[in-house]
């Protein structure tokens, strides 16, 4: 087969086992396969693949087609212009998410900012933030050892050791002194919506997806906690789930928080909360 009907047919299968973006997720795969970049596949579709080229790819097509995340077979997600690893130890960073950093990097008025990260997962919004702002200082918790340990990968791939401080946190527990900005993507889907998921989320794992029966469990602690850790007029910055951000709006205004604004994501949903204390 050539690498264009090595495409159509892979294509085609993932569009009957329902996998987003079928056409390109193909692309993907073959391209890591073969060891080049994606584009240069439009520049080699009339080569014959051989069977030692194709075993690897059936292998990772037949777990795509399971439901298990591109991110996962390809090892790397591209979040805010970096390549970052990404496996099943922390959650796939979603889009949204990037949308939060760009907003904070509007926001963030002093670039020698303290900052802290709650929740980092892959570490990947302390460090989009310390490649932005070189003078910022970053910390970033997590209570998954997991998690932190690809944070580092992570770190140390980004040549990002030296700026980064992570540690193994429950919220504020291991968090020394006050910052300027705190930012948390902390898990909020409820575990009552577990049959709602896709199968890609299904993989991410537990702890950093689910909080308890309502979902905003964790995310009203930390409201709750972060006054005493936020400097004079320091910024509180969340992402939050469907349905959450009026709620926590009222909350965060009932916690004596000011400056409180939201903003919506790609699909129009109010993701993303901003409040200032003190």
């Amino acid at each position: 087969m050539t690498v264009l009907q090595v495409l159509q047919a892979t294509t085609t299968y993932f569009k009957k086992h329902s996998v987003e973006s079928p056409r390109l997720n193909a692309e993907h795969l073959l391209a890591q396969v073969l060891g080049r970049k994606r584009i240069d596949l439009y520049l080699e579709f009339e080569r014959v693949l051989t069977d030692p080229e194709l075993a690897p790819l059936r292998a990772l097509v037949k777990r795509r087609g399971e439901g298990e995340p591109l991110q996962h077979l390809l090892g790397t997600v591209e979040f805010c212009g970096h390549v970052f690893l990404c496996d099943k130890r922390a959650m796939v960073p979603r889009p949204e998410t990037e949308q939060l950093v760009e907003f904070l990097k509007s926001e963030i008025r002093n670039p020698k900012s303290k900052i802290l990260d709650v929740g980092t997962g892959s570490g990947v919004i302390a460090l989009s933030l310390a490649i932005e702002f070189p003078e910022a200082e970053i910390v970033a918790v997590d209570i998954s050892d997991d998690a932190l340990a690809l944070a580092n990968e992570n770190a140390t791939k980004l040549k990002l050791t030296h700026r980064v401080r992570f540690r193994k946190s429950n919220l504020f527990e291991h968090a020394e002194g006050t910052f300027d900005l705190i930012v948390a993507n902390l898990p909020y889907v409820s575990i009552e919506d577990r049959e709602m998921l896709s199968r890609e989320v299904l993989h991410d794992p537990e702890i950093a997806v689910f909080a308890d029966t309502h979902g905003d469990e964790l995310v009203l602690e930390l409201i709750a906690q972060a006054p005493s850790r936020l400097r004079p007029g320091g910024l509180l910055a969340l992402e939050v789930g469907i349905d959450q951000g009026d709620p926590l709006f009222s909350t965060l205004a009932e916690k004596n928080y000011r400056d409180i604004y939201s903003k919506t994501d790609y699909s129009s949903v109010t993701r993303f909360l901003f409040a200032r204390y003190g």
